[in-house]
């Protein structure tokens, strides 16, 4: 998608015999396959060649390899670059937003410009060039209209935001929710109670979010509710499709162990319950998708557990 508005793209590529085949191809075999990769597009293993004299660093990393990942890209990056974040998760142990470790990171180095990408976005519908929304948010005005002049074309429309912190935490709870609806349509459960799910669900994510300094608004947008409805429903969501076999009875290292890409959110339940205690936020369903998680529940307990909490208004 990015190739036609850039003369260069380079692409790193973490396992070196897939940047081979990748090279020899022009497709992703493993996680993308179906799809020619642009002609203009690199494709390294070398990971200081990918980044030397890059204008934009966009980086899409587990959320648990981000550190490691910047940190042996240190001597290779100068205070010109234009850092994106596409990341959907949270660190555990620090809690910080992906964002967040960039900055801790490089920071010793020079203070660095970064923007975090987000919104309702499936890789191959991307790639299929099929319509996408989403948001680039920062602080910064000036690289929130850089970044959205670069990256918006025909088929991808970029809006700007001023909510990084609301929109990364809402793009990294989402991934528990997904998990929870998953769960609901493993055990059989029909539309009532994905859309329910997904209601309470935005529901706690929008009161640790504004805890934690986020605004209201944009929970209600792109990277709130736009991506939840999307990896809470649709077929191509890793974590909803965990969740799924966890309610048809699976266990969670049966079902990570046939995965051959993250499900962020399994990481990210954990570190979502530390922070809600930080803020002293009730996040009933992300506690008893950790329970589910840690084999300390069954699915259908978890869900009768959350039928039977004291009544309230909504």
């Amino acid at each position: 998608m990015l190739a036609p508005r850039f003369p260069e793209v380079r692409l790193w590529v973490y396992e070196a015999d897939l940047a081979e085949r990748m090279r020899l191809s022009r497709q992703n075999d493993l996680f993308l396959p179906g799809f020619s990769i642009p002609g203009n597009v690199l494709i390294l293993n070398d990971l200081h060649a990918a980044i030397q004299g890059a204008e934009v660093v966009l980086s899409v990393t587990p959320s648990q390899a981000t550190r490691a990942v910047y940190n042996r890209l240190l001597a290779a990056l100068d205070p010109g670059m234009l850092f994106v974040s596409a990341t959907k998760g949270l660190e555990r142990g620090t809690l910080l937003r992906i964002s967040e470790v960039i900055r801790e990171v490089v920071t010793p180095r020079f203070p660095p410009r970064v923007a975090v990408l987000s919104g309702p976005t499936f890789a191959r519908e991307v790639a299929a060039l099929e319509p996408t929304l989403l948001v680039v948010s920062s602080q910064d005005r000036a690289l929130n209209q850089a970044i959205q002049r670069a990256f918006s074309g025909p088929t991808f429309r970029v809006y700007r935001n001023d909510d990084p912190v609301g929109v990364e935490l809402a793009a990294a709870l989402k991934n528990i929710i997904a998990i929870g609806a998953g769960v609901c349509q493993g055990l059989g459960l029909g539309s009532n109670t994905t859309a329910a799910l997904i209601a309470r669900g935005l529901a706690e994510i929008t009161r640790l979010a504004v805890a934690a300094g986020g605004q209201p608004a944009t929970l209600a947008g792109l990277a709130g509710l736009g991506d939840l409805v999307l990896t809470a429903t649709g077929h191509l969501s890793r974590n909803r499709q965990v969740g799924f076999e966890l309610g048809r009875g699976r266990t969670l290292a049966d079902i990570t162990a046939s995965m051959h890409m993250v499900a962020e959110g399994i990481e990210t339940t954990y570190a979502a319950l530390e922070l809600a205690g930080r803020h002293a936020v009730d996040l009933p369903i992300s506690a008893q998708i950790a329970a589910i998680l840690r084999g300390q529940r069954r699915p259908s307990e978890a869900i009768r557990e959350l039928m039977e909490r004291s009544l309230k208004e909504e």
